[in-house]
């Protein structure tokens, strides 16, 4: 079924982004074989995807496992150019494994506003890697990202208000405490 949708956006000269969840684990089999991660990755690719987006989609990954999975899609053939991170914070690993990815190589990632997200298939899944938290490293480590921090800030302080509950994103609690 990708197959036909993925030719046709290419043909109408459209770039395709294709995302593989649960690459780390599942709440109903547990941990997720690399090897079938990359087989599922790689056949996304020979249907004409030009980037792969792998997901941490209930948040049990690790720096370590984040290392073993590129490498292995490496081994594949595919340069981490062209793959992208999605992670989830649920045991608040998130951060360190963007971290790891980065140190691979790999340049892009999802990230969500003050950390909003889950995952609906596991009820003990928490929110999506925060773009603050991701900026504040990125800013630490010296890379150019051309996000108005102060501004995504305020607005995470704001959607944590209509939603009536705190943001899960320690830079957004850090800087919303420390302001006047």
């Amino acid at each position: 079924m990708f197959e036909p949708t993925v030719k046709r956006a290419r043909d109408h000269g459209l770039d395709v982004r294709a995302y593989v969840s649960m690459c780390f684990g599942d709440p109903w089999e547990g941990e997720v074989p690399v090897a079938q991660v990359v087989e599922v990755g790689k056949r996304l690719f020979d249907l004409g995807a030009s980037q792969l987006s792998i997901g941490d989609t209930i948040g049990v990954g690790t720096a370590g496992h984040v290392t073993a999975l590129l490498a292995a899609f490496n081994d594949a053939g595919l340069p981490n150019e062209s793959l992208a991170m999605h992670f989830h914070d649920t045991y608040g690993q998130a951060l360190s494994n963007a971290v790891a990815a980065l140190r691979c190589g790999v340049t892009t990632f999802d990230a969500s506003a003050g950390g909003l997200g889950g995952c609906p298939y596991a009820k003990s899944a928490t929110g999506n890697l925060a773009t603050e938290d991701l900026v504040w490293l990125l800013t630490g480590l010296g890379i150019a990202h051309g996000v108005d921090l102060g501004a995504l800030v305020e607005t995470s302080v704001w959607m944590a208000g209509e939603l009536g509950r705190p943001s899960p994103s320690a830079v957004v609690r850090a800087l919303a405490d420390s302001s006047p």
